[in-house]
């Protein structure tokens, strides 16, 4: 777009971005038509966003946000707070692929917004509805590269969701591979085995089996086998190895063969290999590390493999206190 033409269109806004913000000032015997200027900064909105004019779109959603407020229309103003925090985050993603230097500021107008916006829908009483913008901001600040400040976001949806455990414990899934980004090895252990222990609790279960079923079997699978990798990388001392990591670490070992029937919401090849993986880590025998990695590769998740891969490292360039 043509300088001049950019320069034209944010002169024009801000006149009229004053034009219908002084019919919101408060005159003797007359009260401002609070409606009307929502509609007109909503037009406003359309017309920026055209023009490509992200941030003062984002602006105009604020002062659409605070009639709403004004009106006592909650859901209009989480509308126009979610807009503006998603026009904001879109100037960011301009801003970093220019590699332009900043302060984060859009990212930061964003955050602000989604807050407020999450604010008005748990005074609604919507949480699910808060939820979602939490793991909304969550992944796209993980895909943002900030997976430290995407963790507390995940931790909060989490917790808004406690009554429907399956989207609840994806919040968690997501939260562990945050702390795994931010090499927190230990707390994505801690998490992980929390959400174990919660699918196999609150998960469906068929008559006369102790396996959960469905979303909640592949969660614990997935859980059990990140686990036994993290436990294999950081090597925690007898003495430090708490009860539920043992009864899991006991379940792998070559001494207690028959104990798969203790682990049946596993695959008998991956429990299998997984148990090698644990012997061959006990025996400090990298070659057969190598290989059991290339069998284990398409079986596990990136991340998964990611795991392995820095157990390896770690039994080829021992660190002395885990990663």
């Amino acid at each position: 777009r043509l300088p001049s033409v950019k320069m034209a269109a944010e002169g024009d806004f801000l006149l009229r971005y004053r034009a219908v913000s002084n019919k919101l000032k408060k005159r003797f015997l007359r009260k401002p038509n609070v409606a009307e200027a929502s509609e007109q900064f909503g037009q406003l909105v359309r017309e920026l966003k055209q023009q490509d004019c992200l941030q003062y779109a984002a602006f105009c959603n604020l002062a659409m946000a605070r009639c709403e407020q004004t009106l006592f229309n909650a859901p209009g103003e989480a509308l126009a707070l979610t807009e503006a925090a998603r026009l904001f985050l879109h100037c960011e993603r301009e801003t970093q692929a220019l590699r332009a230097p900043g302060f984060s500021e859009h990212l930061q107008a964003a955050l602000n917004c989604y807050s407020f916006a999450i604010k008005v829908y748990i005074e609604m009483n919507q949480p699910v509805m808060a939820a979602s913008l939490c793991l909304e901001l969550g992944n796209t600040l993980k895909e943002m590269g900030r997976p430290g400040e995407a963790l507390v976001h995940f931790q909060r949806a989490a917790e808004l969701q406690s009554h429907t455990p399956a989207e609840a414990l994806l919040a968690l899934r997501a939260l562990a591979s945050c702390k795994i980004l931010t090499r927190d090895y230990d707390g994505a252990l801690s998490v992980l085995t929390d959400m174990q222990f919660q699918a196999q609790e609150r998960g469906v279960q068929l008559p006369g089996s102790t396996s959960p079923v469905g979303v909640f079997l592949d969660i614990a699978s997935q859980c059990e086998i990140s686990r036994v990798l993290l436990l294999m990388l950081l090597e925690p001392p007898p003495q430090k190895l708490l009860p539920e990591h043992a009864q899991t670490l006991e379940r792998y070992a070559w001494e207690s063969f028959d104990s798969h029937s203790q682990v049946t919401f596993l695959p008998e090849n991956v429990f299998l290999l997984l148990q090698s993986v644990v012997m061959a880590c006990q025996e400090k025998d990298i070659e057969s590390l190598k290989s059991l990695q290339t069998e284990l590769w398409p079986l596990l998740s990136p991340e998964q493999n990611h795991l392995l891969h820095l157990v390896l490292m770690e039994r080829v360039a021992p660190s002395g206190q885990g990663i």
